[in-house]
């Protein structure tokens, strides 16, 4: 039976690294996400490389009774889900002053609640299985914080006390639950920051540099194959040094 990886929000940044490198190694891919584009076009261009089956899923992760049945519909398609990469998530930025309680709850619910919607939905199978590993996508800003990101570091806190309680929950049905904390990784949404504000940003990095999509994308892959044994209810950052 050929091994499964389901990813949320993989057709760009961190998401599609993630995809692909699993691609990589063979996985068959789910891929979720909410609009069709040519981020959608390229994804698929690129895993034509790769002789695996590829299912594409339109499915909110705020949505949690279509995330049960799209969980159906992967188990009916493939048979059992190896591995859950929790990756969707948004940013609403401002400062605490000026954060609607609108831009407050719609990170709080695609962030956290949508881990745990995905996540709630494909824990049973794994159960059955007894086996199954879950990376959720956190944030160094969930360790630290950060001004202006009140409800994206709230989110990204929740994911890591979620990640060590489901840990707890399902090691002895031999599912391996982590986090990944990201710093500062070249992505769309960094490209665009003025090459002032990332110079000042990459000198607080003893690395002195940002990160990319595929670095992180390979720890993600270990902490989700076969390989990783022994490693459940960490939060591993990958941010060049900056949190230590």
């Amino acid at each position: 039976m050929s091994k499964v990886a389901l990813i949320t929000g993989g057709l760009r940044g961190i998401g599609k690294a993630v995809t692909v490198q699993f691609a990589k190694e063979g996985y068959d891919i789910v891929i979720s996400y909410r609009s069709e584009g040519e981020d959608l076009d390229e994804l698929k261009n690129e895993l034509s490389k790769y002789d695996i089956k590829v299912m594409f899923v339109n499915g909110d992760v705020t949505d949690f009774n279509r995330w049960g049945e799209i969980a159906k519909e992967v188990i009916e398609k493939f048979g059992n889900i190896d591995v859950l990469v929790n990756n969707a998530g948004i940013t609403k930025d401002t400062l605490l002053l000026r954060m609607s309680e609108k831009d407050f709850c719609d990170v709080i619910s695609v962030n956290l609640k949508g881990t745990f919607n995905v996540t709630k939905q494909i824990i049973p199978y794994m159960t059955k299985q007894r086996k199954g590993r879950i990376v959720n996508v956190s944030s160094i800003i969930g360790i630290i914080g950060n001004a202006g990101q009140a409800n994206y570091a709230a989110s990204k806190a929740g994911i890591i006390a979620f990640t060590k309680s489901c840990a707890k929950e399902f090691a002895s049905r031999n599912i391996l639950v982590n986090a990944v904390a990201p710093g500062f990784i070249k992505t769309d949404m960094t490209a665009v920051l003025p090459d002032s504000v990332k110079e000042n940003i990459n000198n607080q990095i003893p690395l002195k540099r940002e990160g990319t999509a595929e670095e992180v994308a390979k720890l993600v892959y270990f902490l989700g194959a076969e390989e990783n044994t022994y490693i459940t209810g960490q939060v591993i950052n990958i941010d060049g040094g900056m949190v230590m």
